[in-house]
């Protein structure tokens, strides 16, 4: 009755710690970082891309995210305002843009990367292991290498089929193109095995954290799917939605929503996991004896009471030698 018994600690776990909420939480400040993040990286591609890449690549990806935003935001709006702002920073690098972007995009997502660290750890029972510094310093600095590393891969995510089919023989391409997808969601288990890992106070071994991340992705590609299936048989445009132009920023809000919740439920089954296997009790033993020797780590000495503040103590400079 293992898979019963995991399955029941993980509901629980999820009523237990507002999962519902939490990601509600996350899906705002992941909303919330958007538009800054996109403004970011499309202000970089001056910088990193085409000095490597080339001017295709990054009108590949400019086009790439365009499309994205066609697909989330009024058409209107992408075409008066982002579209001008884009094409002025893709093609002139501007660095002020750069850094405004990344840094309202660090506070907002960081800000959603902290409820992802401090509900993980709390789930494990670690609660209060790691103070509130500890942890918002270990969520920006995860955010921070998250949008390096975006910085990177986003050109390769759009452009890279493109090149590497080109690279090769003719005949192969199809095999770049069926491979793309797949990859795609490895890696996506990858970072999120590697979030669970370093979220919880305890850590053991990485491959641990792989379960929870498998199930993550795919509850999230499910509920995405049926996101999308609801959208095409209920809403034609924001003509005919009763939210108007606003359909469009309330389902990526949805979708965002979705897929912090996957991630809160996928932290939560590979706590039940742990339990079940007898590894949540060892590092909760483990956490035990570090609070342990700290609380019998040796007190600074506490300095004799001192009455009157003007008057020097014995061993003070300036103090009256003692009689002999």
């Amino acid at each position: 009755m293992v898979g019963w018994n995991v399955l029941r600690h993980t509901v629980g776990a999820c009523f237990r710690y507002r999962v519902t909420g939490l990601a509600a939480e996350v899906g705002f400040f992941a909303l919330l970082s958007l538009p800054p993040l996109l403004l970011g990286l499309v202000g970089s591609l001056g910088f990193v891309v085409r000095p490597l890449l080339g001017d295709d690549v990054v009108e590949e990806v400019r086009t790439s995210i365009l499309d994205s935003l066609h697909t989330a935001l009024a058409n209107t709006s992408v075409d008066s305002v982002v579209q001008d702002t884009f094409n002025d920073v893709s093609k002139r690098g501007r660095i002020d843009i750069v850094s405004i972007g990344f840094v309202l995009a660090l506070w907002s997502g960081s800000r959603a990367l902290n409820v992802y660290i401090d509900t993980v750890t709390i789930m494990y029972g670690l609660g209060g292991h790691r103070g509130i510094i500890r942890t918002r310093a270990l969520s920006v600095t995860l955010y921070v290498l998250a949008l390096l590393t975006g910085s990177v891969a986003l050109p390769l995510v759009v452009a890279g089929p493109s090149l590497v089919a080109d690279a090769l023989p003719k005949g192969y391409g199809g095999w770049v193109q069926a491979a793309y997808w797949p990859t795609v969601l490895l890696l996506c288990v990858l970072f999120l095995a590697t979030l669970y890992h370093f979220a919880v106070p305890i850590r053991g071994r990485w491959r641990r954290d792989l379960p929870g991340a498998v199930l993550a992705v795919a509850l999230w590609l499910v509920l995405s799917w049926v996101l999308r299936t609801v959208i095409a048989a209920s809403v034609g445009g924001s003509s005919t939605s009763i939210y108007g132009p606003l359909s469009a920023p309330i389902l990526v809000l949805v979708w965002l929503y979705f897929l912090a919740i996957s991630v809160l439920i996928g932290a939560a089954f590979n706590a039940a996991l742990d339990d079940e296997l007898r590894i949540g009790a060892e590092r909760r033993r483990r956490a035990r004896a570090r609070a342990q020797r700290a609380a019998a780590a040796p007190a600074a000495p506490t300095p004799p009471p001192h009455e009157n503040p003007l008057t020097p103590l014995p061993d003070e400079p300036g103090a009256p030698a003692a009689p002999r």
